[in-house]
Formats: C-alpha cells, structure tokens, sequence
C-alpha cells in the first residue's frame, strides 16, 4: 500500500489575507504606491467626515445644547424619525403602516425560505397582501379603521409604495410588451414598438406630468383620480418600457434549439413560452431587471414635482421646523442610508436569484 503523503500547503504569505493584500495591493512597486495615495485620499475625505459624525456629534433631544456642538445633531433623526418613516400621518394611527411593513417583510422571509417558495398558500397570500396593506393603511372598507386619506401619506412608506407597486404591476406588463413586440402579430407588434420607443424617449419627469394633468382629463366627469395612484400609473408605465427591452434582450438570448425541442414535443405557443422560453430569458436579464428596479426605487424621489411627499421631500419639510431648522445634512445621511440599505437588499436578492434559478447550460 502506498504510503499517504500529505498536501504541500503553500507558504503562509501566499495564502488568507496576507497573500491577497501582498498579490492585490503591494506587489509590484507601483501598486504600492498607489495602494498608499489611495489609502491617504480616502482618509483625507473620511476623517472630516468621523468627526462631524461620531466625534463631535451629539444625540441630545435639546437643539440648544445640540448648537453648542460643530458634529451632527443626532438628536433630530431621534426626534423627527416617524415623520421620516410615514410623513404627515396621523400620530395615533401609526401602528397601521407599521403592521403593514410587518407583513411585507415576514413575506419576503418566508419567501427566501426553500420549504415555504413551493406551497400554493404562499402565493395566494402575496396576491392578497397589497389588499391587506392598503386595507391597513388607508382604512375603511368594513375594516373599522378611520380612512386616512392619500394626501396623508410620505415619507419612507411611501417610497417603498409606490416602488413595490410599480416593480409589480410593470414586470407582467412589460413581458407582455416583449412577447408583443418579438412577435409576428400585424397589430401587436406595431403596437408594442410604439409603446416601448416613445416611452422611452420622453423622461419620467413628463410622464408624471401626464399622468398628474393631462390622465385626469380622459376620466368621466366627476370622477377624480388620486395623486398617489396617478404617480404610480405613471412611474409604472415608464418602467414597462424599459424592462420589456431588457426581457426582449433575454428573448433573443435563447438558442433557436430550444424552441425547436418544445415545437418538436408538441407544445402550444404560451405553454412554450411559459414553460420553456420565459424562464431562461428572465434568468439570462436578472442583473439588469434589479437594476432597473433600483432605478424604480430611486426615481420615486421625482414625485415631489407633483405634489407627493415621499423620503426625500420630507427633508425639507423636518428642516423647516423652527426647532432644527437648517438641519438638512444629518437629513441627507439619514435618507441615503435608508436608500442604501434597500438598493443592496435589491442587490443581494438578486444575486440570490441568479444562484438559485436553474441556467440551460447546466
């Protein structure tokens, strides 16, 4: 029997952390140098940066005490954080958004969750959810809750609304322009083309111009649409657009064998489509479909031009309070860590999905 030799491990400074600073930042001669400019450009605009916010920052609920201190007024984010997260909504009923929110994250957990993604009840519930979360939010409806009108709604919840809504109601509708327009079919194709080209060629400024003026016009008379809903017609018609050419990419992206197999298997046009073609091309364009939902989320902030409240105008409006006013840079740190946070959640869960979906070439 041949005698066990045991694997030669490479020298320590080869391997772990060492090793990959050495490879990656040290070697050869210049990258040292420009490891070391770096580490000084980066420090230069950082340290400012740690003493306004941690050094000599203060976290007291008193303004007057907080002037007396050159860092960040913590104590304004602790003093005005409701009004970030729900806007102008009324004090007594802010358990309501809060149970919402609740609902939506436990279904994005039980999601993530192998055992729970398969079971029938977890989808019926999904497309009970927005039901249930506008029944919480708004009220009425033989709830028993007071109606909280529209006009009420700001600040973060807002943001994640109108961006859930828009993500959902733009995805079937762009598949169906990029099924539309890879077609043959005389009308909808045409139509599709029309659609995606002249949507985006005009910015979402002017869609939800269109959508807050020029919508309300073709309504019957009397009959109003909200703000709210009109900004979410408009964002999600905007976004369609460009998720169909990102779909219509990953069409295209799929080898003519595998229409050939399902034509040769005997399958109708939609049950191909939907079982063989459509779940490799969403697979193929998940990078730029979240990046497109991130654009969703971060174009919500356009909705202050016709009159919304959504995270970022809410900034000016804490600001304006005579009791912190002026105090729109902790605003800002505060908004973009929100954001961040739920672009790198968008982020990540894509990177999830890519992993887990299966590829053709497996």
């Amino acid at each position: 029997m041949a005698e066990h030799i045991p694997d030669r491990q490479p020298p320590v400074t080869q391997v772990g952390v060492i090793g990959w600073v050495r490879k990656n930042l040290l070697y050869p001669w210049y990258n040292a140098v420009l490891t070391v400019a770096s580490c000084w450009v980066i420090w230069s605009f950082l340290k400012p940066f740690l003493n306004w916010a941690v050094v000599n920052a203060t976290v007291t609920l008193d303004p007057a005490v907080a002037k007396q201190h050159s860092g960040a007024a913590w104590g304004f984010i602790r003093d005005m954080w409701p009004v970030f997260l729900t806007g102008v909504y009324p004090a007594e009923e802010r358990w309501r958004p809060l149970i919402a929110l609740c609902i939506v994250v436990v279904l994005v957990c039980l999601t993530l969750v192998h055992s729970f993604r398969r079971t029938k009840w977890i989808r019926a519930v999904w497309l009970l959810s927005p039901l249930a979360v506008f029944a919480l939010v708004h009220g009425g409806m033989g709830t028993g809750l007071s109606v909280v009108g529209s006009h009420y709604w700001g600040g973060l919840m807002l943001t994640i609304m109108l961006s859930i809504v828009a993500m959902i109601a733009a995805f079937p509708i762009s598949v169906l322009l990029a099924l539309g327009r890879t077609s043959n079919m005389p009308i909808a194709k045409p139509f599709c083309v029309a659609y995606i080209e002249i949507i985006r060629g005009v910015p979402l400024i002017t869609i939800l111009f269109m959508a807050s003026v020029v919508l309300p016009l073709f309504m019957p008379a009397g009959m109003e649409l909200d703000k709210v809903l009109r900004a979410m017609v408009g964002i999600t018609m905007f976004f369609s657009a460009y998720l169909a050419e990102n779909i219509r990419g990953g069409l295209q992206g799929i080898g003519k064998g595998q229409y050939e197999a399902a034509d040769a298997l005997g399958m109708g046009y939609w049950k191909k489509t939907l079982i063989v073609i459509l779940p490799q091309a969403l697979r193929i364009v998940i990078p730029p479909m979240v990046n497109n939902f991130i654009g969703i989320l971060k174009d919500t902030s356009l909705v202050g031009i016709v009159g919304l409240v959504d995270l970022l105008q809410i900034a000016f409006a804490t600001t304006s309070n005579p009791k912190w006013f002026g105090r729109l840079e902790e605003a800002y740190v505060f908004i973009a860590f929100w954001y961040w946070i739920l672009c790198y959640a968008l982020s990540s869960y894509s990177r999830h999905l890519e992993r887990k979906m299966p590829s053709a070439n497996k």
